[in-house]
């Protein structure tokens, strides 16, 4: 079988810089710990473990007496950072400096009175961590749906961000409907360069394949925009973890190119052994 596997596939910056501090925690020494996953990805967080990486949440940092925190790419709320400066707990940030930037813009923008709108999942941790710099007065949008039925207060000023991994053609068209009702904002993109060019690469793949693939952790936000993204290019899309998801897979005889894609939280070991399955089991 066949493959074409994207280039952006696998860690992005953010990610691999918040990896690569936890293991170079590990070879100095000291019991080491992270608020909350380091990143949506099983096989990662479950190695680091087995090394003694403890994963501990806000209840389990209130408790700690001991040890180096790492701060987790996707951020944390402000009440995080209190707590570890109030405990005097050694801690490494490894936030990723594009969701860094964003905490910078609502506070800012906050500060001069203006309502923040989040374009993201409300759920997820990036998003936690930003509406805590974003005052009590905010709203989260999750869809275009949600930002038509949204009715706004046309004297308010607001200012627009959005999760890094936010489908790119959704936060378009938020943008074009907040317009369309004439709200006075400010519109900041920052969904980051490396999201865009992954969703715009995983668009065009499966426009070309007979059957898409995408890996990704079950908790990622970005590999599962990724699958949503493939799906309505490609009827055959399939959302795996690792290569052994996919001997669950049949794919009918007519399928000859198989497009191959990853989040940002994927490593390359695995994206290498999808690859190989695919080329030799398929």
């Amino acid at each position: 079988m066949e493959y074409l596997t994207a280039k952006s596939a696998g860690f992005c910056f953010g990610v691999k810089r918040a990896v690569d501090t936890v293991y170079e925690q590990l070879n100095k020494g000291g019991k080491i710990y992270t608020y909350g996953p380091i990143i949506h990805n099983e096989t990662v967080v479950e190695d680091l473990e087995q090394k003694g990486v403890s994963v501990i949440s806000f209840e389990d940092l209130k408790t700690l007496t001991e040890g180096t925190v790492i701060i987790r790419s996707h951020g944390v709320p402000k009440e995080v950072y209190e707590v570890l400066n109030e405990k005097g707990i050694d801690y490494v940030d490894a936030t990723c400096p594009f969701v860094k930037r964003i905490h910078q813009i609502v506070e800012k923008d906050r500060n001069e009175g203006k309502r923040i709108i989040i374009a993201g999942n409300p759920n997820h941790p990036e998003v936690e961590g930003i509406k805590s710099y974003a005052g009590e007065d905010f709203i989260i949008v999750e869809s275009p749906e949600e930002a038509e039925v949204l009715n706004l207060d046309s004297d308010k000023e607001y200012t627009l961000v959005s999760q890094t991994t936010f489908n790119m053609s959704k936060f378009k068209d938020i943008v074009d409907i907040f317009e369309k009702k004439g709200y006075y904002y400010n519109v900041v993109n920052t969904i980051c360069n490396a999201t865009n060019e992954r969703q715009t690469e995983a668009k065009e793949i499966a426009t070309k394949v007979d059957a898409m693939i995408v890996i990704g952790g079950s908790h990622s936000s970005n590999s599962r925009k990724l699958f949503e993204i493939c799906s309505k290019e490609c009827k055959l899309t399939y959302f795996i973890q690792t290569s052994e998801d996919l001997k669950a897979v049949e794919l009918p005889d007519s399928v000859e190119l198989v497009g191959i894609t990853a989040g940002a939280s994927t490593p390359n070991n695995i994206i290498e052994e999808v690859q190989k399955y695919v080329r030799a089991d398929f």
